[in-house]
């Protein structure tokens, strides 16, 4: 292969989206040298996480990047849940955390863009697009990674690294690759979500909205530029869902008026969880979704990433320069795999609980259900653990 063709560097990662992108920014900026390999040659402007939580911006405040991230979206300070047309309690999010008391809503194409530009401020070199890896192997003396070009077109190319980073999402290739074990486990439950505009009365009290219904749950959250995402459990899977379709729905169940015009976004999807048995193989890492899927419902998946790659950033630092060597090393790497996977648990569990909360029941069953969750939320403390346990404290 000619030297035009090889590129050395520090640390590979596979992946280029805001999981990899962030984590080549923390190592850029302890001097680290990283090559980002994303398959797609754009970015795409479909934005299925919107959600933000408190630890995700703490750390994301290490990257430069909070401020504007904060500048942009929409800080939603309290969650209200709804059943038939009556409020049944209110979540404040104000002393869930000193520094950041809310969640942040805004569009994954934004996040990605501003997460993205502060990489290649770092190093304008950093990110490679349009290459899809295919392997990456340890040879002994470090990680060979190979690509093609996602067009077809050119010769494949060769990184030659110390460490390397997987983290090709919930369908890695070089997870399956490596042969790693994995825990599987698929869900009855499927929704349909979308973004209209907001009720023009709802923008100066834009809150995060759960309606109760006995045909299952809807979920409601703001988004910037007077935009509102809707997403609504289903019987099964629509395969061919419209905006009108959906409109008139949330409205049967909530009495909720859309104008199916104003539609930006439309998906359908089901819900399955994965698990690593373990995210070290060699000197290589598995990160974000490659290692961990749970279900969106909640919006945790993509900041259990960043909190990947913030634990991991220091340990890759430490080890490329000799600081953290032999034993100590492989006792900090075990320690960094048991607290992510367990990480990763205790997420999955809290997204089940997510989704058994919305799943149909006869009205009479969710009334009562709804009085109990109406005196325990109300009581401070209980309300207190309920808004920590939603914002991933």
């Amino acid at each position: 292969m000619s030297p035009e063709q090889r590129t050395t560097t520090d640390v590979v990662i596979a992946g280029g989206g805001p999981v990899g992108i962030f984590l080549g920014i923390l190592l850029l900026q302890a001097g680290v040298s990283v090559r980002v390999l994303e398959r797609r040659s754009q970015r795409s402007g479909h934005s299925r996480a919107i959600g933000i939580h408190p630890p995700a911006l703490q750390v994301l405040a290490s990257a430069g990047v909070v401020d504007q991230l904060v500048g942009e979206g929409t800080a939603i300070r309290r969650g209200e849940a709804r059943s038939r047309g009556r409020l049944v309690a209110t979540l404040p999010f104000e002393d869930v955390s000193p520094i950041y008391p809310f969640v942040l809503a805004l569009q994954q194409c934004r996040t990605d863009d501003i997460l993205e530009r502060r990489l290649l401020e770092l190093d304008p070199d950093a990110l490679v697009r349009g290459v899809q890896v295919f392997s990456m192997d340890d040879d002994g003396d470090g990680v060979v990674v190979r690509a093609v070009p996602e067009s077809g077109e050119g010769s494949p190319r060769e990184f030659r690294a110390r460490i390397g980073v997987a983290s090709d999402g919930a369908k890695s290739v070089l997870r399956d690759r490596m042969d790693v074990g994995v825990r599987r486990t698929k869900y009855p439950d499927t929704y349909l979500m979308g973004d209209f505009a907001d009720a023009p009365e709802s923008n100066e009290d834009r809150n995060a909205v759960l309606y109760l219904e006995p045909d299952g749950i809807v979920e409601s959250f703001p988004l910037p530029g007077g935009i509102r995402r809707w997403v609504m459990r289903t019987r099964s899977l629509d395969r061919e869902p419209t905006a009108t379709s959906l409109a008139k729905e949330i409205r049967r169940r909530t009495g909720v008026v859309l104008d199916p015009t104003s539609n930006t976004m439309l998906s359908a999807f089901e819900v399955r969880s994965q698990l690593v048995t373990t995210m070290i193989h060699g000197r290589t890492v598995l990160l974000g979704d490659a290692a961990h899927e749970i279900s969106p419902i909640g919006g945790q998946g993509m900041n259990l990433g960043w909190l990947d790659a913030a634990d991991l950033a220091p340990l890759i630092t430490a080890s490329l320069r000799a600081a953290l060597s032999g034993p100590a090393r492989g006792r900090a790497l075990a320690s960094f795999d048991s607290r992510r996977r367990r990480a990763a648990v205790v997420a999955s569990r809290q997204a089940h609980l997510n989704m058994m909360l919305g799943r149909p029941l006869p009205a009479r069953v969710l009334a009562a259900r709804n009085r109990i969750m109406a005196a325990a939320i109300g009581a401070g403390p209980v309300g207190l653990i309920v808004a920590r346990r939603f914002t991933m404290h």
